[in-house]
């Protein structure tokens, strides 16, 4: 039986906020171009969780709904949620393993999940999944040491690289975000949860003459 697969998963951490982008190509075996427009990337539990899945397009929907099924049983603890879903997998309780990867977030945590019981929390807030994962995961790092730009920029810029290198990812990106991003220096929040500058002292000009012999004279002497 012919299989048809969804592909890459990008998501970057920065400054608070957790951004996940997929691609929408889904491929019929190896070389059909099946859908162009998959959505790979949702939100769960009330929209606090976020996830994007690659793989075996079945075994990634069977993945994402226990998972789902795990955050309404813990009260959408991400962390425990990922471990108990694991620990079916190698009790034997699910009695096969699924042909999947997923990447989920919530504020604090993000997570790489497998369809064969591992849970991983990726090293420096990037990581990618599906077969253009490498090449998404390369870009990202890069845009991250060597620019300024936002989680959701830098996951969207990541994708749209890897969809010119790899022929099971294109370029209809959808991304989700969660969290909220930390002000930067020089920045408070408002009562309305809104940044602003704060204030500076400012300094005040000088209004004196300076005398034939180069010293200052305060006006009014």
């Amino acid at each position: 039986m012919t299989e048809f697969r969804g592909t890459t998963i990008c998501a970057v951490k920065r400054k608070g906020v957790t951004a996940i982008a997929g691609d929408g190509q889904v491929t019929m075996g190896e070389s059909v171009i099946f859908k162009n427009s998959a959505v790979k990337v949702r939100r769960i539990y009330g929209g606090k969780v976020i996830l994007g899945f690659a793989g075996s397009v079945t075994d990634a929907f069977s993945l994402s709904e226990r998972f789902e099924g795990m955050l309404n049983k813990f009260a959408g603890n991400l962390m425990r949620s990922a471990v108990e879903l694991a620990d079916l997998w190698r009790s034997d309780k699910i009695g096969r393993k699924l042909d999947a990867m997923m990447i989920t977030a919530d504020e604090n945590t993000l997570l790489i999940i497998s369809g064969t019981g591992e849970v991983i929390e990726p090293d420096g807030g990037i990581c990618a999944i599906g077969s253009g994962g490498n090449y998404a995961l390369a870009a990202a790092r890069a845009l991250y040491a060597e620019t300024d730009y936002g989680a959701e920029e830098i996951a969207r810029k990541a994708l749209k690289i890897a969809s010119e290198i790899c022929v099971y990812t294109n370029d209809n990106i959808r991304c989700e975000t969660v969290g909220r991003e930390e002000p930067s220096a020089g920045t408070e929040e408002n009562a309305e949860g809104k940044t602003e500058e704060k204030p500076g002292k400012k300094c005040a000009k000088s209004r004196g003459k300076k005398t034939a012999d180069g010293a200052d004279e305060k006006e009014g002497e």
